[in-house]
């Protein structure tokens, strides 16, 4: 209990002195995570759409490779990625090994997928007479496509919050591809694991406790968005 009180204390320490490379580590893992998810995002809501929307051959091996990709180990995926980026590799002539965007890259293949199989969920279970009502008023497929989105924006926000924690704590790919390296690549969870394995306890506690509190921050401020619009958007009973 003596030593996680003072990790506490070593977190606010850090974090109020102003200390450069907590800050630098900190930015870092939001930069990674947030390009991470914007990207994910991006292509995993329109392929949940089409998923839930459409039928075509081949939807339930593309849904079933979605739903096994939700649960993808994150080391798995940080080794397929080094093969592919490594020097010899496919895309070693990028040079993109043991970058950022490299940490990118691997977080957005863990998000993806779970953006992309929670927005199919969500359009799922919106009423199947919505879509024929707004086609019945004249709705352009632009137009039907933003209703459906704000009919389901609550769980969509959920998407957006899933795929963030599941990037933003993540720790065994980054680390992969990364490499860890001061200055470059270092980012809260992979700076843990290095000052646990140093025996630095207390500066990985505090190192903890501020992703703990970025997390709690960013899912705070998404959670008070999805509450209040549930609020504007009462669901009929």
């Amino acid at each position: 209990m003596e030593l996680i009180l003072e990790g506490v204390f070593t977190a606010f320490r850090l974090v109020f002195s102003g200390d450069a490379d907590v800050w630098a580590i900190t930015r870092l893992s939001l930069t990674v995570s947030g390009a991470a998810t914007l990207i994910a995002l991006i292509l995993g809501i329109p392929l949940g759409i089409a998923l839930a929307m459409t039928r075509f051959p081949g939807r339930a091996i593309v849904v079933a490779l979605v739903n096994t990709g939700m649960g993808l180990p994150p080391v798995v995926v940080g080794l397929f990625i080094s093969i592919l980026l490594w020097r010899s590799g496919p895309l070693g002539f990028l040079n993109l090994i043991y970058t950022p965007a490299a940490m990118v890259i691997a977080q957005v293949v863990i998000a993806f997928p779970i953006v992309a199989g929670l927005t199919m969920a969500a359009f799922q279970t919106l009423n199947p007479k919505l879509r024929l009502q707004l086609l019945g008023i004249g709705a352009s497929r632009p137009q039907l496509l933003w209703l459906l989105c704000k009919e389901a924006q609550l769980p969509l926000l959920a998407a957006v919050m899933a795929g963030f924690g599941g990037v933003i704590s993540e720790v065994g790919s980054v680390l992969m591809v990364g490499g860890n390296i001061k200055g470059q690549t270092r980012v809260l969870t992979t700076a843990t694991v290095l000052e646990t394995s140093m025996g630095n306890f207390g500066i990985a506690i505090a190192l903890g406790v501020i992703l703990l509190t970025l997390a709690f921050g960013v899912n705070f401020i998404l959670t008070r968005i999805q509450q209040r619009e549930q609020i504007r958007w009462p669901r009929p009973s």
